[in-house]
């Protein structure tokens, strides 16, 4: 006999990134940052203090608050923490979207999306992005036509990197009627002389929540550590109602205290992936491969269009070769792969390997 709900029998559970446990392999698949933490968390780590877990730690993580709210120019009532931007994600869903109501998300987005959707129980109004994976101009007026409770955007957009402007994001929060949800897990990424900054906005709308992670930019992919910010009205039921009570052990809150204070550190390894970025998209275009402008720490390549071999394929030589990007097949990705920006030296092993199977791929032709 099977207990669980009805609905959770028939969906389909998220996907994760392959994790191999040989160290040697070049993983590109789950758009990590390929340089360690700042050296300020390996002190933190070093001077803490094991005694202290035997309380319980801040409920609200009211230390990590504090350093956020400064360098964001908020107020602590601005920032609420999560257990990752996973968690963010799921309190969204638990808070404002009950079971039966819409859902609406771009297409194609983040997989874990549609998930956390049918696990609430409720209804997802999937909007298909244009080629240029730009939102359709009527983008606003479907979201309120089924009447979404949440709207989740992705920006810098996974899979594709395209960045979408303040001045645009401002019209659709204004124009939406619901909570919209501006995931900005790779926004660290973004090219500073744009002058992107989303943060201003969550005091003109008391509709939009902001996702920031310390996964990607910060290097802490494996401490799961995320954060919300909001108007405090619009946060309120999520930090006093719908979070998990003490949902930061007291070693996460210690090193992410550690790495956000040491932004100096981070910057930096900001710089080394742009430049990175831009390099390893030369190579591509060099090979014949198409990607559209990413301001994320990752491409969404297309293979050359003289290669008889198509993405699923180079995508299973390249894991021959040890070598990991990500493939996902569905109908609008099916023909691409989506690579992280790994360090020059493995954005080398990469481009070597693409150019032998390349030569591969022409020699069998012949």
């Amino acid at each position: 006999m099977s207990y669980e709900r009805e609905s959770i029998r028939r969906m389909e559970g998220y996907r994760y990134g392959e994790q191999p446990d040989d160290p040697e392999v070049v993983k590109l698949n789950t758009n990590e940052n390929p340089y360690p933490p700042s050296p300020a968390v390996a002190t933190a780590l070093g001077a803490f203090d094991a005694a202290a877990l035997r309380r319980y730690p801040p409920a609200k993580s009211d230390a990590f608050c504090r350093v956020a709210a400064s360098q964001l120019g908020l107020t602590t009532g601005e920032v609420v923490v999560t257990h990752g931007g996973d968690e963010a994600l799921r309190l969204a869903f638990t808070t404002f979207v009950d079971p039966g109501a819409v859902f609406s998300m771009a297409d194609p987005s983040y997989s874990l999306y549609p998930v956390l959707a049918r696990v609430q129980d409720c209804r997802i109004e999937s909007i298909p992005l244009a080629e240029d994976w730009s939102l359709p101009a009527d983008f606003s007026a479907r979201v309120n036509r089924v009447g979404a409770r949440l709207t989740c955007i992705v920006n810098p957009h996974a899979p594709s990197g395209v960045l979408l402007g303040v001045d645009t994001l401002a019209r659709i929060v204004g124009e939406i009627e619901g909570v919209v949800l501006v995931d900005e897990a790779y926004v660290d990424f973004v090219n500073p002389a744009l002058g992107h900054d989303v943060t201003p906005l969550i005091r003109e709308f008391d509709n939009l929540l902001l996702l920031r992670t310390l996964s990607k930019g910060y290097s802490l992919a494996g401490l799961r550590f995320g954060f919300l910010l909001g108007n405090p009205n619009l946060l309120e039921p999520i930090a006093t109602k719908t979070r998990d009570s003490y949902n930061q052990d007291l070693l996460a809150q210690t090193l992410a205290c550690a790495a956000y204070a040491d932004g100096t550190y981070a910057r930096r390894t900001w710089q080394r992936i742009r430049d990175a970025r831009d390099l390893l998209l030369q190579g591509l275009v060099e090979l014949g491969f198409r990607a559209p402008p990413s301001q994320a720490n990752f491409l969404l390549a297309v293979p050359p269009a003289d290669w008889a071999i198509g993405a699923h394929s180079i995508y299973e030589q390249l894991r021959a070769r040890r070598i990991l990007v990500r493939h996902f097949d569905t109908p609008r990705l099916g023909g691409m792969l989506r690579i992280t920006v790994g360090t020059p030296e493995q954005n080398s092993l990469l481009l070597d390997a693409l150019r032998e199977i390349g030569k591969g791929d022409h020699a069998a032709q012949e």
